[in-house]
């Protein structure tokens, strides 16, 4: 039963029984546990939070250190066929080029044949006007004349005088006078003849003559110019004559490629001027020696040109089909680093390593070159590096690819 207590001022004071308080005590134990859970969900919630934020900056820290290594993309050298086509730049010159020189004096009197003229060997190219000479040379048949009639009297008188010497009609001394005389006619007689063979070789020289079937690639003279023996002074070369056929080609092999050039090794020649055609020939013989300066062995091809279509100093590429003895490997250009030391390829090892190799390039391909040596197939090399590339960087590979 509730009581009830005046309390100072009005105030009501309502004390509780017994069985009352009893109630009461489970609603306050729920309460605490209430704010027990609530305090256990807090703390996890806290605790999780704390996890989250020590978990994204663990993975903050992994993404920043996976971004500061460098990504690069990396290749595998390509191997070259056992068999190329090795292609050369060449210039085509005729098989024999000779300037025609006068071996007279004169007067050019006539030409018969000028530029691009197609003559066979001994066929007259021009006549010379000699007159000095024509003079000389009657001069000296006169010569010869009086030097045969003085001959022809030293002769009678020696005759005479011996058959007299056997009579004791004159003396031994006088006898061997006549003798002496007409051994100096017979010496005189051929110095004269000498002479007159001479003038009537240079004579002949007032016509010139094709030394060799060919062409006429220049004509330097015309008609009344002066013409002077030999090749001295100047305008003095008549004619430059040239034999295309066969015609000669000659191309600078590389040094590696040269243990299989040799005479008869088959060769197609392509002429810009002429596309579609090619024109086939064989090497018939190389310098045997290497050119330090250029490191590559002079090679001479002859080519059959019965038409004239090959023409000397023209531009040709020569292909040749050959067997490789120690094939090469290719990678692309943009694969290389070029440097003070020389040219290097990046190459990652298993780890992610990067070794830079110094290599030995030799032909260029354009976008790719030959690498002769300093590489094997299964490098991984790194394809575009950048120039701040260190020996023993490590580095991420995103990509790999063979060389195509």
């Amino acid at each position: 039963m509730t009581q009830e207590v005046l309390e100072p001022k009005g105030v009501k004071h309502i004390e509780r029984t017994a069985p009352e308080r009893q109630s009461q005590a489970p609603k306050k134990h729920r309460g605490y546990l209430l704010i027990t859970v609530v305090a256990i969900v807090l703390a996890v919630a806290v605790i999780v939070g704390v996890l989250s934020r020590i978990s994204d900056s663990h993975a903050l820290a992994k993404e920043t250190e996976t971004l500061a290594v460098q990504s690069f993309s990396v290749i595998k050298p390509k191997a070259e066929p056992p068999q190329q086509e090795l292609v050369l730049p060449s210039t085509l010159q005729a098989y024999t080029e000779s300037p025609i020189y006068a071996r007279t004096n004169g007067y050019l009197a006539k030409w018969y044949k000028d530029i691009g003229s197609r003559v066979t060997k001994g066929e007259l190219l021009a006549e010379i006007e000699t007159p000095e000479i024509d003079q000389e040379l009657a001069q000296s048949r006169a010569a010869q004349e009086q030097a045969n009639a003085q001959l022809a009297l030293a002769k009678t008188s020696a005759q005479r005088w011996a058959n007299l010497q056997k009579m004791d009609a004159v003396a031994q001394q006088e006898t061997d006078e006549r003798t002496s005389s007409y051994t100096q006619g017979q010496a005189a007689l051929a110095a004269a003849t000498a002479n007159v063979r001479r003038l009537e070789q240079l004579e002949s020289f007032k016509r010139v003559y094709a030394p060799f079937s060919g062409v006429i690639t220049k004509r330097n003279i015309d008609i009344g110019a002066l013409i002077n023996a030999g090749n001295g002074g100047t305008n003095q070369e008549l004619f430059d004559m040239a034999r295309i056929d066969p015609i000669r080609v000659y191309v600078d092999v590389p040094e590696n490629y040269t243990p299989s050039i040799h005479s008869g090794v088959h060769a197609k020649i392509e002429l810009a001027a002429l596309v579609g055609k090619q024109f086939t020939g064989n090497v018939v013989r190389t310098s045997d020696s290497i050119d330090p300066a250029t490191r590559t062995l002079r090679t001479e091809i002859d080519v059959p040109n019965p038409k004239g279509e090959l023409l000397p100093g023209s531009y040709a590429q020569v292909h040749f089909a050959l067997n490789v003895q120690t094939p090469g490997l290719s990678v692309p250009v943009n694969a290389l680093l070029f440097r003070a030391e020389g040219p290097r390829a990046a190459v990652v090892d298993s780890q992610g390593k990067v070794h830079l190799k110094p290599v030995v390039i030799g032909r260029d391909y354009g976008t790719a070159v030959q690498i002769l040596g300093g590489l094997s197939p299964n490098d991984s090399i790194i394809l575009n590096p950048s120039d701040s590339l260190e020996e023993g960087q490590q580095i991420q590979v995103s990509k790999e690819s063979g060389n195509s």
